[in-house]
């Protein structure tokens, strides 16, 4: 007689990020683990959850950090994720008010923190200026009148536009976009009602559009700072969902805020 499978039994929060209420910002969900599972249980994981990233969380006996942290798109892994950061700090911060941050260590990104802000959180992550590079593939993809474009290594592109209503007309071609590898695709302009504005593409990751990308900000603040001459400013990414941010350039961080909610909690059954 077959012996019964046993089934593990994972906590799980999905979490809106860079938002103020439910069903705005973006979602993550955050799944603490004591070890680490293979990668092929990590991508299925990811994939079962289908928000823009899963964020696997093991705590972390020494060292400068609270916990090692990775995110998953429901088709790869990713170097660097600021929403589902940012929602891992909201975890792990609304579970224990008496701590005030958290710094998680990741394997492309580093040492990364969020601290508590008021009612939000402050989300440190890596400055990534961005540099000149033609970039025609892209720019045709997007169906935009780009004003400039850059380039980081590591695959973040990016396309300055004129203003807010060209960023938002943007109509993409995806399969194209796709067909340029996998890139985060950012188009930013100066904004309305904020300083800079965005929209975020990373088709080749699953995620057509991504609501809310932290990661793009840690790209295209140092850019804006020097070009608007100020090191704190607003930004909203002008996704069908939205979310607003406050930005700040710090030395070798940029550092965004906002709040978060959470919207599910139950438990992910893994046989």
């Amino acid at each position: 007689m077959t012996a019964p499978v046993a089934i593990k039994r994972l906590p799980f929060t999905q979490v809106d990020a860079f938002a103020d209420r439910p069903f705005a910002g973006n979602p993550a969900a955050v799944i603490p683990l004591d070890g680490w599972l293979d990668d092929a249980t990590l991508h299925a994981i990811a994939a079962e959850n289908n928000v823009s990233e899963t964020a696997f969380l093991v705590p972390q006996a020494a060292g400068d950090a609270d916990y090692e942290l990775r995110w998953f798109t429901p088709t790869a892994e990713v170097a660097l994720c600021g929403h589902a950061t940012l929602a891992s700090g909201h975890v792990v911060l609304s579970a224990d008010p008496s701590s005030d941050r958290v710094r998680f260590r990741t394997r492309k990104a580093g040492l990364l923190e969020v601290a508590r802000d008021g009612a939000g959180y402050r989300l440190a992550l890596p400055a990534w200026t961005p540099a000149a590079r033609p970039l025609p593939g892209i720019v045709a993809a997007l169906g935009v009148a780009a004003t400039e474009t850059l380039w980081r290594d590591g695959g973040y592109a990016v396309v300055v536009v004129a203003d807010e209503a060209a960023v938002r007309a943007c109509r993409p071609d995806q399969r194209a976009l796709a067909a340029e590898g996998e890139l985060l695709i950012i188009v930013t302009a100066p904004g309305d009602d904020t300083a800079i504005v965005t929209r975020a593409f990373t088709p080749a990751f699953g995620i057509d559009e991504d609501p809310v990308t932290g990661a793009a900000h840690a790209v295209v603040v140092p850019y804006w700072a020097r070009r608007l001459g100020e090191d704190r400013f607003t930004a909203f990414q002008a996704s069908a969902r939205g979310g607003r941010l406050t930005c700040a350039l710090e030395g070798d961080r940029v550092v965004l805020g906002g709040t978060c909610v959470t919207v599910i909690e139950g438990i992910f059954l893994l046989g």
